[in-house]
């Protein structure tokens, strides 16, 4: 994983990219990440990142990043929308 650090530095660095941009893109898909894995809980992924779930909140904000959305998006679309095809049963009727 080093490795794969080092590389993708050296191309951010060689496209001109900013230490701010850099910074603030790592922190931006950082935190997606951990919003993902708990499923868009706030609290729990503030835990995980070591930060009071205010201070979460205020940074979601300062990256422009839509908690709404990023919760909405991580939910599981409801039954309807889904494309669950249901198994088939044969059904045999006055068979005992």
């Amino acid at each position: 994983m080093k490795r794969e650090l080092e590389t993708l530095v050296a191309q951010m660095h060689n496209a001109g990219i900013s230490y701010t941009d850099a910074v603030r893109e790592f922190k931006k898909r950082y935190i997606l990440e951990v919003l993902a894995h708990h499923r868009g809980n706030q609290c729990k992924a503030a835990e995980e990142l070591g930060m009071h779930r205010n201070t979460l909140s205020r940074t979601l904000a300062e990256l422009n990043m839509d908690s709404n959305a990023i919760r909405n998006g991580l939910r599981r679309p409801v039954r309807s929308e889904r494309n669950v095809e249901r198994p088939a049963f044969n059904v045999v009727v006055g068979a005992r």
